[in-house]
């Protein structure tokens, strides 16, 4: 695990005021996701994954969407940028005069602006994020305490984003480990390669997102006059209406994490039966783009530094995994809670 952050108290207690949301509490659990060198006996994203010497890797052979002016290159070449750019940074920081680009950085991104030929075969599946059920509250089959999320690094058709792969298993079968996993020869983007981090796991009250609200509840969220009660100086800076304040700061955190409730707002609700027995799917977990944005900044954890440093490797938004799904938003596991090996459903939100 990495350092602790913990999530700020809410503005204010919203159940209070809507009793009828008690009944609706979940609890979710927010990874917090920060760089980090996880080992395979870790939880974390982007890290290695206590996989099993004897048993295949993963790959993906479906057809990939390729575009014509796109420029696809390999992991090593995303990495060495990311880290020239870091470094970039923090010499301009430390020295406002020192030059924007060595020579040795200047031949590096002259090289990787090239590109790699395109791959037509079989493309080993990235390490997204490996969660020990002794470091994380999630649904897992009763014979398994690992779970690990695989994806492929290319978008599919229809599915503008990587299509994940879950594994399910029982960490302590595990005696030798494969050391070596296969890597994509290319990606996609360099979004999609997820940067190692470790979580630091804190469990939070969510409440259902606006949509999700029978009619009349929801309509008393959204009345003005329901919130006359509430100091505004306790949200004002936060919204301009209690609708944008309960949908940004108080009913689901955003960010990484596991359980609580889904995040709706490219679609209204849809239905999630589980492909195979028709019970409804819950989250399981998200993949998200940022740990907050603008309007949710009550979010940012109390640990958070506010030094003048730039973020590791450019992260904007606590964006540390350096992903981001089709531009900014979350990719959402949900899985059948009958029996979570079950296919699982994706959801883009």
């Amino acid at each position: 695990m990495s350092a602790i952050f913990t999530t700020p108290p809410r503005p204010f207690d919203v159940a209070a005021l809507f009793p009828q949301l008690a009944p609706l509490v979940r609890t979710g659990t927010r990874l917090h996701p920060r760089p980090g060198s996880p080992t395979v006996h870790d939880s974390s994203v982007g890290g290695p994954l206590l996989w099993p010497a004897g048993e295949p890797w993963p790959h993906c052979d479906e057809p990939h969407d390729r575009h014509a002016s796109q420029t696809v290159h390999s992991p090593d070449d995303v990495r060495l940028l990311r880290r020239d750019l870091a470094a970039a940074d923090e010499r301009l920081r430390l020295d406002p005069e020192a030059p924007e680009v060595t020579p040795e950085e200047r031949e590096n991104w002259e090289r990787i602006k090239v590109g790699r030929p395109w791959f037509d075969g079989p493309i080993p599946l990235l390490p997204v994020a490996q969660l020990y059920a002794r470091d994380v509250a999630f649904p897992c089959p009763p014979d398994a305490d690992l779970l690990q999320v695989l994806w492929c690094p290319f978008d599919h058709a229809e599915r503008a984003h990587p299509t994940t792969t879950l594994v399910w298993r029982s960490a302590a079968t595990v005696t030798d480990v494969l050391d070596a996993p296969p890597e994509p020869p290319v990606i996609q983007s360099q979004w999609y390669l997820p940067e190692p981090c470790l979580f630091s796991p804190e469990q939070v009250t969510e409440y259902p997102n606006p949509s999700e609200l029978p009619e009349e509840l929801r309509a008393q969220v959204e009345d003005t006059s329901r919130w006359a009660s509430i100091d505004p100086a306790l949200y004002s800076n936060y919204a301009y209406d209690p609708g944008e304040l309960y949908l940004n700061n108080l009913c689901h955190a955003p960010g990484w994490k596991t359980g609580g409730w889904t995040c709706w707002g490219l679609s209204d609700p849809v239905d999630r039966p589980c492909p195979e027995c028709g019970t409804d799917e819950v989250p399981l977990l998200t993949i998200a783009s940022s740990e907050w944005d603008a309007g949710s900044g009550t979010w940012v954890a109390e640990e958070e530094p506010t030094n003048p440093a730039p973020p590791p490797l450019g992260a904007r938004d606590g964006n540390f995994t350096l992903i981001d799904i089709a531009g900014g938003y979350n990719l959402q596991l949900h899985v059948c809670p009958a029996s979570p090996d079950h296919p699982h459903i994706e959801l883009v939100q």
